[in-house]
């Protein structure tokens, strides 16, 4: 649910909001998944090299296989969806809220000193949010009791929840487990050791949206996996780090998809990143990446709630967000903390 942010300039400029981009301690291997398996004999070189790798592939194969049913979890399943929470009436609604359509889609939008202070606030604001709600995430907590702690304390704080209403979404902030690629609903669901999620948080705080998201381990996972987030994040650091004024958008998708696939992973194409600020969702599109990465290459598909997208055959997906400011010296992180 998140979106872009729009920025001002000496001439017009764009604000987008991705995920994560911050620099990694260490470079990422190009590997698939599972771990470079070495046994604990050792080997003569000799004749019998072929026997070796022959031997070294079993070995690996077997132990990714193993690594993959210990870790196997049944399908998605929708829990209980509660009812939802109130919103005391004090604090601004913005103007979707009570309508179920489609809002219109605005042009671009610039702001001045006084909006991208506006910007400042709201980011911040879903920044903090979206670290408290990884504190959250633990094993046998629901995706329904991190919604309600999130929604408490973005009211708390003076803000609303930008997704509660928006189309008729029915919680305040996106939970997205293992294979749900995104718009997941919280619900009864509990988490598991070993899960991932991702979390999107968006509010809306005098007049301004602003959001991110961020996808999380649910206590160990493989190592496999940590790749796998790590990849994702740098996905959008990579992403980010082309956005200023005068550039091509196509750039960003582009820098994305070349490092998404070098790490052996794929980008889902469906959805776009999108401008943000007064309006929740604004021009300009960047097309088909926020960026979400999936582990393997798939098709997505949308649960009869309209809006749950998993991955058809279950496999795995990652995403990180940002809001970010553009203007002629480059591109500012605003939901950085």
């Amino acid at each position: 649910m998140a979106g872009l942010a729009a920025g001002v300039g000496a001439r017009p400029s764009a604000a987008f909001e991705a995920s994560c981009f911050r620099p990694l301690a260490s470079p990422l291997r190009p590997v698939r998944s599972g771990r470079l398996i070495v046994p604990k004999r050792c080997f003569t070189v000799s004749s019998r090299l072929a026997w070796v790798e022959d031997e070294l592939m079993e070995i690996r194969k077997s132990q990714e296989q193993s690594s993959v049913k210990s870790k196997k979890r049944p399908p998605l399943r929708r829990g209980k969806v509660s009812p939802q929470l109130p919103v005391p009436e004090h604090i601004p609604r913005p103007s979707y809220v009570g309508s179920k359509g489609l809002p219109e889609l605005c042009k671009g939008q610039l702001h001045d000193a006084q909006g991208i202070a506006g910007m400042r606030a709201a980011c911040k604001l879903a920044a903090r949010v979206l670290d408290f709600a990884g504190t959250l995430v633990k094993p046998s907590v629901t995706t329904n009791e991190i919604d309600t702690a999130v929604h408490n304390m973005i009211i708390e704080a003076g803000a609303y929840p930008s997704p509660l209403g928006y189309r008729g979404f029915p919680k305040s902030i996106c939970t997205s487990v293992n294979e749900c690629v995104c718009h997941g609903i919280p619900d009864s669901t509990q988490l598991q050791t070993g899960d991932i999620i991702n979390i999107d948080v968006n509010v809306f705080l005098n007049g301004y949206h602003g959001g991110t998201s961020r996808t999380f381990a649910c206590g160990q996972v493989d190592d496999s996996i940590k790749h796998f987030l790590k990849a994702a994040e740098e996905c959008l650091e990579k992403g980010i780090s082309v956005c200023r004024d005068g550039v091509n958008y196509r750039k960003i998708g582009k820098k994305i998809s070349k490092l998404a696939y070098f790490y052996g992973y794929y980008v889902v194409e469906r959805f776009v990143g999108h401008g943000i600020g007064t309006m929740y969702h604004s021009e300009p599109l960047i097309l088909h990446h926020e960026p979400i990465l999936t582990m393997e290459k798939t098709v997505c598909v949308t649960w009869e709630d309209g809006w749950t997208t998993v991955t058809a055959d279950g496999s795995w997906a990652a995403q990180f967000e940002h809001t970010i400011l553009v203007t002629r010296n480059g591109a500012e992180i605003l939901t950085k903390l």
